[in-house]
């Protein structure tokens, strides 16, 4: 199959074994978060959480939560305009009066083979969060019968006031 794709578009792809594009193996990723509220709707407080955490102008695909071999955090980079955007998101939305929270916990094996993440949102706190987070992060370590290194956490949590909307997102952001 013979495929032409822009240069600019050929760093992001792996070719298969018919010359046809796949996606990329992300080697990189980021972990960045938002917390808003609205008073006009659920989906305002969305919007602005995803200003918030820096990535609301791009095409968010939310994707599972295996970190790949060699993958690296990096700092929070800027995301092109209009990019398909693959990420792994916890996200809680929740009405005047709720504490909600949203977040990951994510590690990568003791033997270098890539890692996980572990994503949760619950009505109530961060510290509650973090309990289960610790609880999800070791079940999947075990079930897979590996050695994790200590999880990272990231979390976000906030009260949504009366008459208002709310919105918590934790994101880890992969990228080329």
């Amino acid at each position: 199959m013979d495929i032409s794709m822009p240069e600019i578009l050929v760093n992001l792809f792996i070719l298969n074994a018919d010359g046809s594009p796949m996606i990329a193996i992300p080697g990189r990723f980021f972990v960045t978060s938002g917390k808003a509220t609205s008073n006009i709707s659920q989906l305002n407080a969305f919007d602005q959480a995803l200003v918030m955490a820096g990535i609301s102008e791009a095409n968010i695909v939310p994707v599972s939560s295996v970190l790949p071999k060699g993958i690296k955090q990096v700092k929070r980079a800027s995301i092109e305009r209009g990019a398909i955007t693959f990420c792994v998101m916890a996200r809680q939305e929740g009405i005047g009066g709720e504490k909600i929270s949203a977040g990951l916990a994510y590690f990568l094996r003791k033997d270098g083979a890539g890692g996980y993440v572990a994503e949760g949102h619950i009505r109530g706190s961060a510290a509650e969060l973090k309990k289960d987070l610790k609880a999800r992060a070791k079940e999947m370590a075990s079930m897979r019968e590996i050695v994790g290194e200590e999880p990272q956490y990231h979390i976000e949590e906030i009260k949504v006031p009366k008459g208002h909307f709310g919105s918590c997102i934790s994101v880890l952001v992969y990228l080329p």
